[in-house]
C-alpha cells in the first residue's frame, strides 16, 4: 500500500467516524432545529413586510417651525474695548 492510498483510506475512515459521531451527538437534530428557526424568522419577516406594503402611507407629521435664536448683541470693535480698558486703569 502506498502512502497516497493510505491517506485516502484514513480520510474515508475519519469521514465515516465523524458522521457516526455527529449522529451520536445529535448534531443533525440541532442543525434541523436551527434551520427551522431560521425558516420561521424568514417567514415572519416576509409577512411583516407584506403587511407594511399593504398599509396606506401615512403623511409625515410636519415639524413645528423652529424659533430663530435670539440675536447676540453686536460686539464692540477691539479698539473701543482697548481704549475703555486703558481709561479704566488697566495696562494692555
Amino acid at each position: 500500500m502506498t502512502k497516497d492510498e493510505r491517506h485516502r483510506a484514513e480520510a474515508r475512515f475519519h469521514k465515516a467516524a465523524k458522521a457516526a459521531e455527529d449522529l451520536k451527538s445529535g448534531k443533525s437534530t440541532r442543525d434541523a432545529a436551527a434551520r427551522a428557526v431560521l425558516d420561521n424568522m424568514a417567514r415572519l419577516k416576509a409577512l411583516r413586510l407584506a403587511k407594511q406594503a399593504a398599509e396606506p402611507v401615512q403623511a409625515a407629521v410636519a415639524d413645528k417651525p423652529r424659533r430663530k435664536p435670539a440675536k447676540k448683541p453686536q460686539a464692540r470693535p477691539l479698539g473701543d474695548w482697548l481704549s475703555s480698558q486703558q481709561s479704566g486703569g488697566r495696562r494692555t
